[in-house]
């Protein structure tokens, strides 16, 4: 792509919708070569964006869904001691002798996400995506470093493996806990905000097309007016849609009719929040009579 309105214009044709800045940082993170890390609330895009990212570029998604606990073996690599015990048993009933050479060679090596990228042969380098990054140990981030700065994971049995073409590397954070500033220096930043209320419409627009104009415009603006409120989980993009599109299903033509009250639990996750959302659609029922 050769500007970042060509990101945004191939964004587009994948009904993805970007603004300046994000179409910017994808841009600049495809040019340089270098990892791009995304922050904002949940449910702004950031997952999306690297879904997305891998279908404008007609390349393969590889995910790596962050957690506590998460380790190396689950992330980079892990040996295949099955087959490696199978190896062994089979050599003992063939009275030969296995090395550790032999045991700890690319023939009993486990591919998971990083590594994967590391080694994809693809004519695109695929999108990698390290989901909410901030879910997982600050021991896990340091696994990252070597990664994140040279593109190539060191193996102590086997070298380093050091990847072709750098893969397009997007990490995901809701800012549940800080990163570590070496982490940080070693990707570009970009924050992602919630859209503008024309983008918002135009987002829930593609996303549920059965929907009609007056309901998808009540809905994204009595949104971004909860939003606003003392909300524990602020509804993003994700629930605005699956609430238009549960609406939608129920035939519903605006925010009125006595049904949608009975929908709020897909914008609203708690109890406290449920209460806050149901008030607000309260007050907007009675405006309109």
């Amino acid at each position: 792509m050769r500007d970042a309105l060509a990101v945004r214009h191939r964004l587009d044709a994948v009904d993805y919708l970007v603004d300046d800045g994000l179409a910017m940082a994808l841009f600049l993170a495809l040019r340089l070569g270098r990892p791009l890390l995304l922050e904002g609330e949940p449910g702004v895009g950031k997952t999306a964006a690297a879904k997305a990212l891998a279908r404008a570029l007609e390349t393969p998604l590889i995910r790596l869904q962050c957690y506590e606990g998460l380790t190396a073996g689950e992330a980079l690599y892990e040996w295949n001691y099955q087959r490696q015990l199978l190896a062994i048993r089979l050599a003992e009933a063939q009275q030969a002798r296995l090395t550790d050479a032999d045991l700890f060679s690319a023939e009993f090596l486990q591919e998971r996400p990083i590594l994967r990228a590391v080694r994809h042969r693809g004519p695109v380098p695929p999108v990698l995506l390290i989901d909410e990054i901030d879910r997982a140990d600050d021991e896990f981030e340091a696994l990252l470093f070597e990664f994140l700065g040279e593109a190539g994971i060191t193996i102590p049995e086997l070298g380093t493996f050091t990847a072709r073409t750098p893969p397009v590397v997007v990490l995901t954070s809701n800012r549940s806990r800080e990163l570590h500033d070496a982490l940080r220096r070693r990707c570009l930043y970009h924050w992602i905000d919630f859209p503008e209320p024309a983008r918002a419409v135009e987002i829930v627009r593609r996303a549920v097309p059965g929907a009609t104009e007056p309901l998808i415009q009540t809905a994204v603006q009595f949104v971004g007016g909860v939003r606003g409120r003392e909300l524990e989980k602020p509804p993003g993009m994700a629930e605005t849609i699956d609430w238009v599109a549960a609406l939608s299903v129920l035939g519903v033509a605006g925010l009125a009719a006595d049904d949608v009250a009975l929908t709020i639990g897909t914008i609203a996750k708690t109890p406290d929040d449920r209460a806050v959302v149901a008030a607000a659609l309260g007050a907007y029922q009675e405006s309109q009579l």
